[in-house]
């Protein structure tokens, strides 16, 4: 008997949406996949080129590093386009600022180092950083992960910033399963939901404002779990009560959902 046997669960991530399942099925949980987003795949992504060669375009002072799998995710596909060289001798020119150990891990194994690792692995620590260090009349290359975060590169005033963003995302283009999963929402059948990323949590904001599942997640019904503060921001926003783990990692987040809902 797993812990979470009879538990349902609905997991919304693409993204190593496979070792999320796998781990929540060795519990026993039941799990509802309903994938609300579709990421760009990275060597495909125009954009994700043309904000590459811009970085490449001339000397950078910082570097913003905001996830490991963004920045490995970054080098891979410069690597397919044949920039990857030129691109680790740019960013190893400049002063690497990195939102926590993930980041600085990704760094350190392309072979760079970092100048500060953000200690409570936030963004807003990352971007005070940056603004303290003195980034006026400087170019600056940001990382970016998923979405853009105009709350954090506007306070880099004076600076010239180019941000580059792997793993942009759009809806699905089958939306089938995310509307099934609301349904189940409002008939009571579903326990708790996870997120792994913020732009799945915006999703499905979007994706279900329609259905009065919503009102559900609201009305605490059912317990809603997120891997980190960044993952929570939109769905708290609109009033939902989340539940994180200390870590930001995926086996704590499995850990969380185990102690919180796991039947002795």
């Amino acid at each position: 008997m797993g812990e979470l046997d009879g538990v349902r669960i609905g997991v919304t991530a693409e993204r190593r949406a496979d070792d999320l399942i796998s781990a929540l099925l060795r519990y026993g949980a039941q799990v509802r996949h309903a994938p609300t987003i579709t990421i760009v795949p990275l060597a495909e992504d125009p954009e994700l080129r043309l904000s590459t060669e811009a970085v490449l375009a001339a000397p950078v002072a910082f570097t913003a590093v905001t996830t490991g799998a963004g920045f490995r995710g970054w080098l891979a596909a410069a690597d397919g386009w044949g920039r990857k060289d030129d691109l680790l001798t740019t960013l190893g020119s400049s002063r690497i600022f990195a939102r926590g150990p993930k980041a600085v891990g990704a760094v350190r194994g392309a072979g760079l180092r970092e100048e500060f690792s953000a200690p409570g692995e936030s963004n807003a620590e990352l971007f005070a950083a940056l603004v303290s260090a003195g980034v006026v009349d400087s170019r600056v290359a940001v990382q970016l992960h998923g979405a853009p975060l105009p709350e954090f590169t506007g306070q880099l005033v004076g600076a010239e910033v180019v941000a580059v963003q792997p793993y942009r995302w759009h809806s699905p283009a089958d939306t089938a399963p995310v509307l099934s999963l609301a349904r189940e929402i409002q008939a009571g059948e579903v326990d708790a939901l996870v997120f792994t990323s913020a732009p799945a949590a915006t999703n499905f904001l979007t994706l279900t404002a329609d259905t009065g599942a919503l009102d559900v997640v609201r009305s605490g019904r059912i317990k809603t779990f997120c891997v980190g503060p960044v993952t929570a921001a939109p769905l708290e926003a609109q009033g939902i009560t989340t539940c994180q783990p200390d870590r930001q990692r995926l086996g704590a987040l499995v850990k969380l959902v185990v102690s919180t809902l796991g039947r002795a």
